[in-house]
């Protein structure tokens, strides 16, 4: 790849791109645009004609694709018929969007005013790629040439080679060359016009009706061929609901699947997106070889699907790619569940995950592929498609496209940073997710669907908004509280970032923003876990405390054992609990150093820390009571909405679940039990016998009140519960959504659903803004995917119709006078 810092090149590279280039020449004062190709495509002028508004004379040369042509047959024969073709080709191809349409309008009305003329050269085949910009006194005018045709393509997406020449002696050879070709053309203006006005869907008789019917028709194309009759009972297990909605995407899913190599199968949590997979494999891919990969916690539930619906696939652990690795040939599919856990690009499960997919068709299982950044949904599309040559229409190349969006987000704070976010968000869905992605909200399904839903005696529940549950401390604990974020503040967290005390960091400059993030982690986890609960907090004080003692008896011993960069990302989706986190810290594969290597203010930072640490440890043994846990047992108690009896309460923290576990028997006996990544899988059979209703009977229902960690957030069905309380809120805010996914589930019986969450305190909150943040990305998320329920706030804007719906609003509101409004009519 060729990368040139001299501005005068345009290769359509990151801040190379042609397009920008004529945009920004051609709307600060040119009045002469003289264009010299072999292929015009309208698509190219689609994309400028905002910047050509001013131009007082536009002028287009283009030859056709053939050795040789007469005046003869450019008049009356074949190659008018073959160029009107290719002009009817390009407009049945062009994206739906209100840019095409009203670029497509101005390009008639400048071709009748004369401000555009558009020849054909017709004596030998023209190749050339020429672009002549000129000022009324000819003052700064250029010439740009190279390889860049004028369409998207060649101003975008295409990695070109252009080189833009202001010497006066080389614009005026191009004019004179473009003078002399131009005498020699034939005026193909109104060739252009005829077989636009009527030959294309620019046609003026047509009907807004019958607008209607031919979108469906494209729209739904793919749909109509597929026999829906072939999905047969026979395909499915007893018992099973034919669902339309599920049907419909397995049928859209393959037809993405075969177009563009990969599909995202996206629906909100609980509408069976596993069901849908089973059946797509199931029906259309027969004869291709299968491989799920999954969580660890979900080999179970994905073996027993795909043996209920008689599917041969290999289901492996997501743990276990090296293995997957050595016979990755052996398959033509690969189902990825929770695919959101690959959005780092960067980490080495992506990298083994992308050599597995290379090849192969492939279907990304999420509910929530964005998590916090737009590159997350990004990366998982590099799976199955090519960064810089992708068949989506009209980005071929994405990594350019992304990083546009990226780059005008940066510098930008507060609403216009939102601002923005936002139209990052519509064009991502506009222009790529409509392609490969199938994704529905239960507001969208119970509308496009309801017949099927009350045939089948399907009905969703209704979902409130999140309810807060506020406690406060007395002023013993609270000065105590505010003491201990004050010491969390000013901690130097020097155990946990050693290399940034080396005397000599040259050779692990590369490690430093680690080491210091390791820093800021650490803070984080112990403002949480002092939130979670207090006794999750004095657990973790207990072993920071034993981990200096440790690693002060190493700096004492002469020897200092270092680990290695940890991936942050990895241990905030796995759920892992602090003392997991702080083992894998500690026993990080890393360096060794002499004790002599490191300043001596390590040694000083190590002793304060621990001093600090101890002083917390004596503040807290103090504290007697648990103002949060008696404010929880005070609702439990007395909030109506509380009082059906199954419930599940989630918790970051293992300790907070055992913790809660061991006091609410107090009240509710041997009905109260804790799940964490400790917990058998003999219990989690157990559990789930006491919470799903399709496992359930009456002497297998040990269990009422469930606190887990997110281990159980992920495919568990749960909805013989309809509450559930966060006690604590997560690192990541999907895993908001996928908690409420346990009970929001298609098939549950309650009409009711409820989620309660324990907000940060406020003065948490201001060294630690999780709320903000949380919200900020929720935000991003319903914007980009659409959302119809809210997870954590009143706060909280939520779209419900996105991807599904998109299409079938702008038709309505185009035609609202002639089209009922509702699709079952």
């Amino acid at each position: 790849m060729i990368i040139h810092s001299d501005s005068k090149f345009f290769t359509n590279e990151p801040e190379r791109d042609l397009y920008t280039r004529f945009a920004n020449i051609l709307s600060n004062g040119t009045k002469f645009f003289d264009i010299l190709v072999g292929y015009f495509r309208s698509s190219g002028f689609f994309r400028l004609y905002h910047a050509l508004n001013d131009v007082q004379s536009i002028r287009i040369l283009v030859g056709l694709n053939v050795d040789k042509i007469t005046n003869e047959l450019i008049n009356y024969g074949q190659a008018k018929d073959e160029f009107a073709e290719k002009v009817i080709h390009e407009f049945e191809n062009a994206p739906v969007e209100y840019q095409v349409e009203e670029g497509a309008k101005k390009f008639i009305e400048w071709l009748k005013s004369g401000k555009l003329q558009m020849r054909m050269y017709p004596n030998e085949r023209l190749h050339a790629k020429v672009y002549i910009i000129r000022r009324e006194d000819d003052s700064e005018s250029s010439v740009i040439t190279g390889s860049s045709n004028f369409s998207e393509a060649g101003l975008i997406n295409n990695l070109e080679f252009n080189v833009e020449l202001t010497d006066e002696a080389d614009v005026k050879f191009a004019l004179d060359k473009f003078e002399s070709l131009w005498r020699e053309s034939i005026d193909i203006s109104q060739i252009y016009i005829e077989t636009i006005e009527q030959r294309t869907w620019l046609r003026s008789d047509i009907t807004p009706y019958e607008i209607y019917l031919k979108t469906l028709h494209e729209f739904f194309d793919e749909e109509l061929k597929d026999d829906r009759e072939s999905f047969t009972q026979n395909y499915f297990p007893d018992d099973f609901m034919r669902l339309q909605y599920q049907i419909d995407a397995v049928i859209q899913a393959h037809r993405m699947l075969e177009t563009y190599g990969g599909v995202f199968i996206s629906d909100v949590v609980g509408l069976g997106k596993t069901y849908i997979c089973a059946m797509l494999a199931k029906i259309f891919l027969v004869k291709g070889k299968k491989l799920v990969i999954c969580p660890p916690v979900l080999v179970d539930y994905w073996q027993e699907v795909m043996r209920e619906f008689d599917v041969a696939a290999r289901v492996e652990s997501l743990g276990r790619l090296d293995k997957i690795l050595t016979g990755k040939s052996d398959y033509e599919y690969v189902f990825i569940d929770e695919a959101h856990r690959f959005r780092n690009a960067f980490t080495e499960g992506y990298t083994k995950l992308h050599e597995i997919c290379y090849g192969k068709k492939v279907i990304l299982i999420s509910a929530t592929p964005i998590n916090n950044y737009s590159s997350d949904i990004e990366n998982q599309i590099y799976l199955f498609q090519p960064r810089h040559m992708s068949n989506i229409p009209g980005v071929r190349n994405l990594e350019a496209f992304f990083k546009r969006l990226n780059d005008g987000v940066k510098n930008l704070e507060g609403s216009e940073r939102l601002t923005q976010l936002n139209e990052n968000s519509k064009q991502i869905r506009s222009k790529i997710l409509r392609h490969i992605m199938i994704r529905r909200t239960r507001s969208e399904i119970a509308k496009y669907y309801h017949d099927d839903m009350t045939r089948q005696g399907l009905t969703f529940p209704e979902t409130g908004e999140p309810e807060k549950i506020i406690y406060s401390f007395n002023d013993e604990i609270n000065a105590i509280f505010e003491e201990t974020l004050h010491a969390i503040k000013n901690f130097t967290y020097s155990r946990y970032k050693p290399l940034v005390y080396l005397k000599d960091t040259s050779q692990f400059s590369s490690l430093l923003t680690s080491q210091n993030n390791m820093g800021g982690f650490m803070k984080s986890l112990l403002v949480k876990r002092l939130e979670s609960s207090f006794h999750a907090f004095r657990q973790t004080l207990k072993r920071f405390i034993e981990s200096y003692k440790r690693f002060i008896d190493m700096y004492d011993k002469g020897k200092i054992f270092i680990g290695k960069n940890i991936d942050f990302d990895s241990l905030f989706e796995a759920g892992l609990s602090d003392d997991e986190i702080s083992t894998l810290i500690e026993e990080n594969e890393g360096y060794v150093f002499d004790s002599q290597e490191f300043d001596e203010k390590f040694f000083d930072d190590l002793r304060n820390d621990l001093k600090i640490l101890r002083k917390l440890q004596d503040d807290w043994e103090k504290v007697t009571s648990d103002p949060k846990l008696e404010k929880f047992i005070e609702e439990l108690r007395s909030n109506a909405k509380l009082s059906p009896v199954k419930k599940i309460i989630f918790t970051e923290s293992t300790e907070t679940a055992e913790y809660l576990e061991a006091n609410l028997r107090k009240i509710y006996d041997s009905r109260v039990v804790s799940f964490s990544g400790k917990s058998s899988k003999s219990l989690k059979a157990q559990i789930e016998a006491s919470f799903n209703p399709k496992l359930y009977s009456e002497d297998s229902d040990l269990f009422d009140i469930l606190i887990t960690t997110d281990i159980l957030s992920e495919g568990v069905n749960l909805h013989r519960s309809n509450i559930i309380i966060n006690y604590d809120l997560p690192w990541n805010p999907t895993r908001i959504m996928q908690r409420v996914g346990r009970i929001n589930r298609v098939g549950t019986r309650h009409e009711n659903i409820y989620v309660f969450n324990f907000f940060p305190t406020a003065q948490s909150a201001k060294h630690m803004p999780l709320e903000a943040r949380i919200l900020e990305k929720l935000q991003l998320f319903n914007e980009t995917l659409g959302n119809d329920i809210k997870y954590l706030s009143e706060k909280e804007d939520i779209t419900p119709k996105k991807l599904f719906d998109e299409l079938s609003a702008k038709i309505e509101a185009d035609d609202r006078a002639v089209v009922p409004a509702d699709p079952q009519h």
